[in-house]
């Protein structure tokens, strides 16, 4: 939807290059840093960074009563690299203390493919993106370990599914606005 309100979760991470590709889109998008910017989206971007990182400054910011509430009611949602763990409803490997807001029924596994320095790209074939494969980067990515019966697998690697949707929330273990692709941020755009 041109014009819509895309809020990019700003507490800590890549928002900036989410901002750039929505704006390039003609969305407006909406640095989310406190619960009144929250309130006025129509979508909202839970970007990479660090899951656990992410995890506090969502209490500590009073986010997450608001974007627990929001994502309760429909808010479509697109969580990339830490924000599909944030959304996941299950985490494995993260700490204890961690909290996921539980968008959809996925089980992540954190750091599946290794550490920083085993970071990598590959072309992903996703059906509903016309135009050729998806250059994913991959950055100390989690991967889905069980997807629930209503979550739609978009792309896989061998290790798992890396790219998933339930209704409105849309998951990718990879880093979308790192290749200049903007496909994705596009097809998202297009289900609000």
């Amino acid at each position: 939807m041109p014009g819509a309100r895309v809020g990019v979760l700003a507490l800590q991470g890549s928002a900036r290059l989410h901002v750039a590709a929505f704006a390039e889109l003609g969305a407006t998008p909406v640095e989310v840093r406190t619960p009144a910017d929250l309130a006025g989206v129509d979508a909202l971007v839970v970007p990479g960074g660090e899951s656990t990182t992410l995890s506090l400054l969502l209490g500590s910011s009073g986010l997450r009563p608001a974007l627990e509430d929001r994502v309760a009611g429909g808010l479509p949602v697109l969580g990339t690299c830490a924000g599909m763990i944030m959304c996941a409803g299950e985490v494995l490997g993260g700490r204890p203390d961690q909290r996921s807001v539980g968008a959809l029924d996925i089980t992540v596994r954190r750091n599946a493919f290794g550490r920083q320095r085993e970071s990598f790209e590959a072309d992903l074939d996703i059906d509903e993106l016309a135009g050729g494969p998806f250059a994913a980067v991959f950055i100390r990515a989690p991967v889905v370990a069980r997807a629930g019966p209503e979550v739609e697998v978009l792309a896989r690697l061998p290790e798992g599914p890396v790219l998933c949707r339930s209704g409105g929330v849309v998951v990718a273990a990879f880093h979308p606005e790192l290749g200049g692709d903007l496909r994705l941020h596009q097809s998202f755009l297009e289900r609000i």
